[in-house]
């Protein structure tokens, strides 16, 4: 599994997936610290990347346009320190990792995992 690493998030979490033998890049380490939603969803999708974010617009542009990738892991837990997001990641991963390999829209909040099938049903 690929990983994408959006800028809100910890940039040391990426090293530590990177530990975990996951291979995940964040955001500033590919000149991407201040690109657009829509160009970092070009490149994970160029690279095979899954992007994990705070962010919902990611959804809201696969929903828009219909698409079947890149998966996006939403996480929708504020404040996580860098350990604890590599860990809820890795945990997701081993739970979501077929649908997420096979294009998904996932959401993480306290709790809680939910996972659509890409593309959305009723998308363009």
């Amino acid at each position: 599994m690929k990983l994408l690493l959006d800028h809100g998030l910890p940039r040391s979490a990426a090293g530590l997936l990177r530990d975990a033998g996951i291979d995940a890049v964040h955001t500033g380490e590919c000149n991407l610290g201040k690109a657009s939603d829509s160009r970092i969803l070009s490149f994970a999708q160029e690279e095979g990347r899954t992007v994990v974010t705070l962010d919902a617009d990611f959804h809201v542009l696969l929903a828009l346009a219909g698409s079947s990738g890149p998966s996006v892991l939403r996480i929708r837990i504020e404040g996580l320190r860098a350990e604890a997001l590599a860990s809820l990641v890795r945990d997701v991963l081993k739970e979501c990792g077929n649908d997420i390999a096979s294009g998904a829209a996932v959401s993480v909040s306290a709790g809680q995992i939910r996972v659509r099938r890409l593309p959305f049903q009723g998308s363009a």
